[in-house]
């Protein structure tokens, strides 16, 4: 697999989303609630709750699980859309005064969607690793597991528990997709774009 030229793309993409979807969202959740910013904090634990998918993802890249190429694309289409979809916390965001969090939240959120947008346009291409055991098992696939395996045996060391892994993303998975369509089906036709009903 050392021919992969992409490779270190693959590698970077996963560095920027630990420091975009991991590490800013949590200073800025912990800054908020220091801040007593209550509109941030919402928009925030709104983001986690569906940013989770991507770490439902990991777990079903550990056992190579063709359908995680699905939710890895899934997870970076409905970041952006949590992020900007609540007409309330928007205008409250809006309304609060300059501060360096305002700032901080408001690049984060921009830059979050740009890097989505572009993460999404860069993994289509391998959406056909989620349709085939044949195409799952060529480089241009296997690279993509190579991050979630090193983060399996730096946090689930014991050797041979890939297959309960994947199965703790695939219980991760149901609930995810239990709620939201319940979300979409249910709660958004009562509230509507308003996240503080």
């Amino acid at each position: 697999m050392n021919e992969i030229w992409f490779r270190p793309l693959v590698w970077a993409d996963y560095r920027l989303a630990a420091l975009f979807l991991v590490g800013m969202p949590l200073v800025l959740l912990v800054w908020a609630v220091a801040r007593r910013k209550e509109a941030i904090q919402k928009l925030l634990i709104i983001y986690w709750r569906v940013a989770s998918l991507l770490m439902i993802t990991v777990y079903l890249m550990i056992p190579g699980w063709r359908i995680s190429f699905i939710t890895a694309i899934a997870g970076r289409i409905l970041i952006p859309i949590a992020l900007w979809f609540w007409v309330d916390l928007n205008e409250e965001i809006k309304d609060l005064p300059k501060s360096s969090l305002k700032l901080v939240f408001t690049s984060w959120r921009w830059a979050t969607t740009i890097y989505c947008i572009i993460g999404v346009a860069a993994t289509i291409p391998f959406i056909s690793c989620a349709f085939s055991e044949i195409t799952l098992a060529t480089s241009s696939c296997q690279v993509w597991l190579e991050a979630p395996q090193l983060y399996r045996q730096n946090f689930h060391p014991d050797p041979g528990n890939e297959g309960f892994l994947g199965f703790l993303g695939m219980v991760g998975l149901t609930i995810y997709v239990l709620y939201l369509a319940y979300f979409v089906l249910v709660r958004l036709g009562k509230q509507g774009r308003s996240a503080l009903q």
